[in-house]
């Protein structure tokens, strides 16, 4: 093999980890700014004009902070478990396309590392594995609370999982494969947000929930784990979580915008190549906002309503979601008559609002004391 396909992976490898992590150095600023203004607040707004150099001095604060190990912990897993929840935040975008290519001294660079032919199913896989890093803090820790957090965040995992796979399978019919750059082909006409805008909606509420954020921040409940599975943790191995976190959240809204968005596509992204990662980060920067918006606005959902929502509610929604795309793009072929597909988004949301009823009704029960 030549020696500069090596060359160029190495090199693509290296400028994608760059750009994740001074996204989340970057999302830190954008979230604190993002929830003061929501909040009239001011925010961070004294290192550096904005407060741009903010994310600079969290990290340098982090660095020479004390990193105090307990003395009963499980000292090689207690180690070893910032490490295995950053390190699929980081592979996962491996898949991703950023663009089509471009032409450099005579020679071809695809705009993405890998062109896997089940880019969907790698994607599935690799996020399984993140939350074993949570679970392996949580237990080495040797401590109560840390424990709880380790089994919420299974628990949810197991939970919300079934629901993102489900979502995944929406998008694979859509678009006729598992390969991710086939995806964002078959969205040239149209986004299919358009035409599944709740399969959407669906994708995003499990993975607000598989990246532990608001509402969903179960795992690491202050008011009652006391900040859940990193209680025992400082200095850069608590700075470790966060990065996973945040660049979980990065990676996620690529997904997103690949599978439900149109992903790289663009106007004059056919003439100028480069313009799609541009529009792939503008459309992920807008995701990333709704996630912080959510936050803001939100309180945490009790953890039996959160199990509750997600095995009664959003499993059996997302199934449904599933066999009408099936159904409406199996009936549009066999009948060649269009007005099947558009069939699909109207029974969607037809299935979308049955289920906001049956959460209505179930409140109503609960607020009059029949549980």
């Amino acid at each position: 093999m030549d020696w500069t396909i090596w060359l160029e992976w190495v090199l693509k490898g290296f400028i994608l980890c760059l750009i994740l992590l001074t996204g989340f150095a970057y999302l830190t600023w954008y979230e604190r700014r993002a929830l003061a203004r929501i909040q009239i607040r001011v925010g961070p707004n004294r290192a550096g004009p904005q407060g741009l150099l903010q994310p600079i001095a969290d990290a340098v604060k982090l660095i020479f902070k004390e990193e105090l190990t307990p003395a009963r912990v499980y000292k090689v897993v207690f180690i070893l478990a910032p490490v295995l929840t950053v390190v699929p935040s980081l592979i996962l975008a491996a898949v991703i396309p950023l663009g089509t290519s471009f032409n450099l001294f005579g020679r071809e660079i695809t705009l993405f590392i890998a062109d896997v032919n089940v880019g969907v199913l790698y994607i599935m896989s690799i996020a399984s594995i993140a939350v074993y890093g949570i679970v392996l803090a949580g237990w080495s820790s040797n401590n109560k609370y840390a424990m709880l957090g380790g089994i919420r965040s299974s628990a949810q995992m197991i939970s919300y999982e079934l629901t993102l796979g489900l979502s995944f399978v929406t998008a694979i019919i859509m678009g006729n494969s598992m390969n991710l750059i086939d995806i964002v082909n078959a969205q040239k006409d149209l986004w299919f947000v358009a035409l599944q805008p709740v399969g959407a909606l669906i994708f995003w509420i499990a993975t607000l929930a598989e990246v532990n954020r608001a509402p969903f921040d179960m795992p690491d409940a202050e008011q009652e784990l006391t900040a859940g599975f990193h209680a025992e943790y400082s200095g850069m191995k608590f700075a470790l979580f966060f990065m996973a976190e945040y660049q979980k959240m990065i990676v996620v809204c690529m997904i997103m915008a690949t599978l439900f968005f149109g992903g790289y596509l663009g106007p004059f992204v056919d003439k100028f190549p480069l313009l799609g990662p541009v529009y792939l980060f503008a459309k992920v920067i807008v995701l990333l906002f709704l996630m912080i918006w959510v936050r803001a606005t939100w309180p945490r959902i009790r953890y039996d309503r959160l199990m509750s929502f997600g095995w009664k509610i959003l499993l059996p929604l997302a199934l449904a979601v599933a066999f009408i795309t099936a159904t409406g793009i199996l009936l549009a072929d066999l009948y060649k008559n269009q007005l099947y597909m558009w069939s699909i988004p109207v029974l969607s949301i037809a299935s979308l609002l049955v289920a906001v009823a049956f959460i209505y009704r179930d409140l109503r029960r609960k607020s009059h004391g029949r549980i």
